[in-house]
Order: C-alpha cells, then sequence, then structure tokens
C-alpha cells in the first residue's frame, strides 16, 4: 500500500466487496443488502413503468386525434338571414377551399357538412353525429380510409346517387348491422312544409365500417357523401364549415394568423389544441405528479442502503480501527464504504431498468394475461376513450428513472460512509 494512494484504489474495491459479502454470523448484513437492492430494483422498474405508459397513452391519444379529426377547423362567424337568425353557413367554401389549400403548411382543406341524427337499424337506434364529406377528401384521413381495422370497400362512396354512408364499428355493434345492411337515419329538421317543419326519414346502405381507435368516435361518427349531406340537411350550395390538415400539427398555433386571413373577415378557427388542450394539460400535470409519487418511492428504496450501512459500519467497527492503525487514511475509509452503498445502488437499478424495459416492450401480452385473469374487465374503453394499454419507451424517461436512483443512491450513501471514515480508531478498539 502506497502513502498516497489513488482513490478508488483496487484493494478499496477489494475491502468493499469482502463487506458485501457478509458471513454468517453477520446474516443481518447481507439481508439488509439484499432488501435495499430488492426495494430499488422494483422501485426504478415502476418508474420506468409509469413514465413508458403514460407517454404510450399520450401519443396513442394524441395520434387517434389527429388521425380521425380535423387539425384546424374554418367556422363562419355568421350573419342573420332572412328569418331573423343567425346563418353560420359557408356559402363561398370553394373559392374559401382554395384560398386555405394555398396557405404554407396546409395538405388539405375539405368543405364538411355535419348534423346530428337518430339512426335506427335492427331493432336499436342511437344517436349519431354526420360529417358529409367528399370521397376524395375521406380517402385521405388516416384512421378512418388508410387503417387495417375496417370491413367493406369505399369505391362506391360518393357515386351519384349512391343513398351509401360510412360508419363506426361501434355504431355497426349497437344497431346490429353489417356492410350491405341499410340504416334509417331521422332528423327532426327536415322537410319544410305549410304546415311546419316534418322530420326527415331517409334510408342509407351500409358500405363501410371502420374502427378509428377512439371508442368516442368509433360509437358516434357517421360518413356520408358531401352532395347527399347537403341535401338531407337542406345546405344545398353550402357547407358547415372547411376541415383543414397541415403537414406538422404539434406546431398548429403558428398557422393561426395566416389561417385566419385566408378564410377571411368572418372566420373563426378552431385547432385541435383547443378541443383537446385541457386534456393534454392534466396529462403533464399527472405525469409529474406521478413522477413525484415514484420518486418518493425510489428515494424510501435508497434509504433502506443507509440502514445496511449503518450496521455494516457497526459490525465492522475493529476492522475500521484496525485499518486506521494500519495507515489507511480517512478518505479511503470513506471511498469503501461508499463502494458498499453506491454498488448496491447500481446493481439494483440495472436489475430494475432491465425489468422495467421488459415489461413495457413486451406489455401487450402481459396485459393480456392480466385481463384474462380478471375476467376482460381491466380497461373500459368508454372511459379511457382509446382500446388498449400503450407503453412507450422513451431514453429521456429511462435515463431520468437511472439517474434519479443512481443520484439518490450515491448521495445518501455518503452520510454513513463519513460517519465510519471519522470512527476514532482508538475508541473503535477499546471495547472490541
Amino acid at each position: 500500500m502506497s502513502a498516497n494512494p489513488p482513490p478508488f484504489a483496487p484493494f478499496e474495491w477489494q475491502i468493499a466487496w469482502r463487506y458485501l459479502r457478509a458471513r454468517r454470523a453477520e446474516g443481518g448484513v447481507s439481508v439488509m443488502t439484499w432488501i435495499s437492492l430488492i426495494g430499488i430494483a422494483l422501485a426504478v422498474a415502476a418508474l420506468i413503468i409509469t413514465l413508458s405508459v403514460r407517454a404510450g397513452f399520450r401519443a396513442e391519444f394524441v395520434d387517434t386525434i389527429l388521425g380521425a379529426n380535423a387539425h384546424v377547423t374554418i367556422y363562419n362567424a355568421g350573419e342573420p338571414n332572412d328569418t331573423g337568425r343567425l346563418d353560420r353557413t359557408i356559402p363561398d367554401y370553394t373559392d374559401m377551399v382554395a384560398r386555405l389549400a394555398a396557405v404554407p403548411g396546409v395538405t388539405r382543406a375539405a368543405p364538411l357538412v355535419k348534423g346530428q341524427v337518430m339512426a335506427s337499424g335492427v331493432g336499436a337506434t342511437t344517436g349519431v353525429e354526420v360529417f358529409g364529406i367528399a370521397a376524395a377528401d375521406l380517402a385521405t384521413i388516416p384512421r378512418i380510409a388508410q387503417t387495417d381495422a375496417f370491413q367493406g370497400d369505399l369505391s362506391r362512396f360518393g357515386e351519384e346517387g349512391g343513398e351509401v354512408i360510412a360508419i363506426g364499428s361501434g355504431i355497426a355493434r349497437g344497431l346490429n348491422v353489417t356492410i350491405g345492411d341499410r340504416i334509417k337515419l331521422i332528423s327532426p329538421d327536415g322537410v319544410k312544409t305549410p304546415f311546419g317543419t316534418s322530420p326527415r326519414v331517409k334510408t342509407y346502405e351500409v358500405i363501410y365500417i371502420f374502427t378509428a381507435g377512439r371508442y368516442d368516435i368509433d360509437q358516434t361518427r357517421v360518413y356520408m357523401p358531401f352532395t347527399e349531406a347537403q341535401s338531407y340537411f337542406n345546405r344545398d350550395g353550402v357547407a358547415d364549415e372547411i376541415e383543414i390538415m397541415v403537414e406538422y400539427p404539434e406546431t398548429v398555433d403558428d398557422m393561426a394568423i395566416p389561417l385566419l386571413r385566408a378564410a377571411g373577415e368572418r372566420g373563426l378557427i378552431w385547432t385541435w389544441r383547443d378541443a383537446s388542450g385541457s386534456f393534454l394539460r392534466a396529462l403533464d400535470i399527472e405525469d409529474n405528479v406521478m413522477f413525484i409519487i415514484l420518486s418518493v418511492l425510489v428515494l424510501i428504496a435508497s434509504m433502506n442502503i443507509v440502514s445496511g450501512l449503518i450496521m455494516l459500519v457497526k459490525n465492522k467497527g475493529r476492522d475500521i480501527g484496525i485499518l486506521r492503525t494500519m495507515g489507511l487514511t480517512e478518505a479511503s475509509v470513506l471511498r469503501v464504504f461508499f463502494l458498499c452503498g453506491a454498488s448496491t445502488g447500481l446493481i439494483g437499478t440495472l436489475i430494475g431498468l432491465t425489468f422495467g424495459c421488459l415489461f413495457a416492450i413486451y406489455i401487450d401480452p402481459i396485459f393480456a394475461l392480466v385481463d384474462r385473469l380478471s375476467g376482460g374487465n381491466v380497461w373500459d374503453p368508454s372511459v379511457r376513450g382509446i382500446y388498449a394499454l400503450p407503453a412507450l419507451l422513451q431514453w429521456k424517461d429511462v435515463l431520468s428513472a437511472v439517474a434519479l436512483s443512481l443520484g439518490l443512491s450515491f448521495v445518501i450513501t455518503i452520510f454513513p460512509a463519513r460517519r465510519a471514515a471519522r470512527m476514532n480508531p482508538v475508541e473503535a478498539l477499546r471495547y472490541e
């Protein structure tokens, strides 16, 4: 041993390793080491799993929003009509669509006719929301026309005189209908007669059934050809709104001013962030709260290292006295016991990292097993909106969990290690 050994010299690692391998007579130290290691591993795994699930839920939720809904919707502020009622329809929708489509960053602008009606199928009725849209525009909606979860064919959608519709899978289940069946749509605002407005009732053939991945969309949405919707809802020559898709939805707020200019002086704008911003902010708050709560669990698990090191220092008091009389410095003693605690934290973190990542990667079969064992009631899409528990493993989440665990493990190890380093060798040997 040199007079001034370098920090973390090989002999310090050797002593620390010998101390961690407690003899049978010192079994309490070994038990505390295992408890600390398992506690840290479970806390780190729980933190990684939770962050992955939260990230996956957010990504899936946002994807269903952007994949089945307009990124931006343009409305008309409205003008009083002949009856004195406010008319919000867009009469010059063709010119407006052309102006909006020319805005940089816009990938598609499409006129829509929208209305809420009652749908009647085989012994069942339900309320639905009808979207009147052109066939070419419907074909560009990813979660509706560009998905593997569908039945039927959209080739007949938009044919001249074709009384056909596309419906969500939830509507199909609720009305007990499938491809080729016909459902009846009933609108209270129908034909105007000298005796008042009578309900409009019309039957349509179901040619396409989609699953967008969002419970509320699949349960309520119906697509109808644009010209047919104009006729059905008394919107001849007008549209209710303009649906816009943009190239970069995350930066849609930066496009608000150009879009408003293109829409004209009576144009109003409503973005997907306006529609879902409160929910996304709630997710952000929940993510932060969950991280703090699970960080406390990591701290509690790390505190077991302190308990184990205190017991180790107490049991090794005589050894510390002998090492000090042999010339071992306070710094070397501190590093020895720091290595004991830090090694426990490091190994526990690596085990938790492995287990947490594997759980996030194979969450689908794990969730399927849990769902089957519990009778299939673990995940209710009517409450959570999406159909499965997703997980998205992100490096920033993994690194934050590892950094938190190692940081806490290393910091709290210093205090019992300093106590061992400052132990008086004479006092340590006097009572042995």
